[in-house]
């Protein structure tokens, strides 16, 4: 449990040190507050379309929903590292464009860093933004804004060749600035061997335990979703079920007229 603001100096630290970095997602300002005591990073993932607005992809997230999120758990952190995360299409198309809604996450909502999906191809517009001041955490492997080109969400790195590229990506990026680089959905093996290659710390998601630190969707690891069970999360709590009995009692007793009793009531 830290007593002061995270900041990329301090992941550093911890990185060097052999320490495993901690790393969650989180949505608004009363998660965050949950949170913030016991992980090293807050990541307000494009992962909110689907965890908090309905959406079936990441796809439709807009950078406004973002912005708007990321300055809510914002006001919930008291010392995690956060971090926004560019949704689809608002990066890559131009430099210029791209800097400035990445500008926008430092100046408007908060956030110490964000985070964009790619490699190599992704590497010159990085290296302009760290210049600036923008830091930013780089994302290789399974890229969810990738899901209509990669026909669907599978392990990546199997072949000879896609490891190859997976580690060259990884070096790109390191070469680019990047402060972390987040590996998702590759063989555990692999894992290994990009961590190894390269000087920053490493966030896995599927990706195996030898990576520096781990990240996992929250409503994932509380299993707020009995229909969604990814393979790669660790189910550590059954919310749904918790919160459905919850709900149940509370209807109950209002039909019944058990609530509120006099505690409940002012006189």
């Amino acid at each position: 449990m830290a007593d002061s603001k995270t900041t990329i100096r301090s992941l550093m630290s911890k990185y060097k040190a052999g320490e495993k970095l901690v790393a969650i997602t989180a949505y608004d300002a009363l998660q965050a507050k949950i949170l913030d005591p016991f992980v090293d990073i807050i990541l307000v993932g494009d992962s909110l379309g689907m965890t908090a607005l309905g959406y079936a992809t990441t796809l439709e997230v807009t950078i406004e929903q973002s912005l708007h999120h990321t300055a809510a758990v914002s006001r919930g952190i008291g010392q995690a590292f956060l971090v926004g995360d560019m949704p689809f299409m608002t990066f890559g198309i131009n430099d210029d464009e791209s800097i400035r809604n990445a500008g926008r996450y430092l100046k408007e909502s908060g956030a110490q860093a964000v985070k964009l999906e790619g490699g190599q191809k992704a590497a010159p517009l990085i290296r302009k933004m760290v210049s600036l001041g923008i830091p930013v955490m780089g994302h290789i492997g399974l890229l969810p804004q990738h899901v209509n080109s990669d026909g669907g969400y599978h392990v990546h790195g199997k072949e000879p060749h896609e490891a190859s590229a997976l580690m060259d990506d990884a070096k790109s990026l390191e070469e680019a600035g990047v402060f972390s680089i987040v590996i998702e959905g590759v063989p555990a093996d692999l894992g290994v061997k990009i961590t190894d290659s390269v000087n920053v710390p490493t966030i896995g998601i599927g990706a195996g335990a030898g990576c520096s630190g781990q990240i996992q969707v929250l409503s994932d690891i509380l299993g707020m979703d009995a229909d969604f069970k990814p393979q790669h999360a660790r189910q550590y709590a059954d919310l749904a079920d918790i919160i459905s009995g919850a709900i149940d009692a509370y209807a109950t007793d209002i039909r019944s007229g058990e609530f509120p009793s006099d505690k409940e009531s002012f006189k």
